[in-house]
């Protein structure tokens, strides 16, 4: 899969508007401000395909970009507290409307921060995501914010805490110094080929 050969396709803000799902999707799924959009960016090696904002919850649409061999779908972050209720409700509607189409879900990058503990949020989304047995990996973003020990010590504080869960994959990496691309990458491309 060539990563670098990637564009923005169209942002859709209701569950209707949305394509119809032709290649496999892979999804990105994460509280705002948690580096989504860093990590396409980086995943897609580019600077600013998927917008980058310094103001949590600016995401407030389905992003679709394409790569020849699949989508990479951009889902709006959650939990982001100073946004309206209305608004927290569209969001809702529109994840929700989502997963309810019959779409081509090949994986579901669920993005957390690695230096906190997954949020009620989070966990909600790696239920959801369980109880109707997608496939997803958690991307740990901001690796390169913790020291080599640091680092040691919360992966196994993270294992020990989704030690319930059966075979979760846990991709610790940065958006800053590219950790974890080349294994993310590869878990993509096995998946979307699929």
């Amino acid at each position: 899969m060539n990563f670098q050969i990637a564009e923005f396709k169209a942002a859709y803000g209701k569950a209707s508007q949305l394509p119809p799902s032709d290649l496999p999707e892979i999804v990105f799924s994460g509280r705002s401000n948690v580096g989504k959009s860093s990590l396409i960016n980086k995943l897609l090696c580019r600077k600013s395909i998927a917008r980058v904002s310094s103001k949590p919850g600016k995401t407030a649409t389905i992003n679709f970009f394409s790569l020849k061999e699949a989508y990479f779908v951009d889902l709006p972050g959650y939990g982001y507290a100073e946004v309206s209720q209305a608004e927290k409700r569209r969001w809702a509607e529109l994840v929700e409307g989502y997963f309810a189409q019959d779409r081509n879900i090949a994986l579901v990058v669920q993005i957390c921060d690695m230096r906190h503990k997954p949020t009620a949020d989070d966990m909600a989304m790696i239920d959801f995501l369980c109880d109707n047995q997608y496939p997803f990996i958690v991307a740990l973003t901001k690796q390169d914010k913790l020291k080599k020990m640091q680092q040691i010590a919360k992966m196994e504080e993270l294992k020990e805490f989704f030690a319930e869960y059966e075979n979760i994959t846990l991709c610790p990496c940065s958006s800053e110094n590219g950790a974890g691309m080349d294994e993310l990458r590869t878990i993509i491309e096995q998946c979307a080929a699929q």
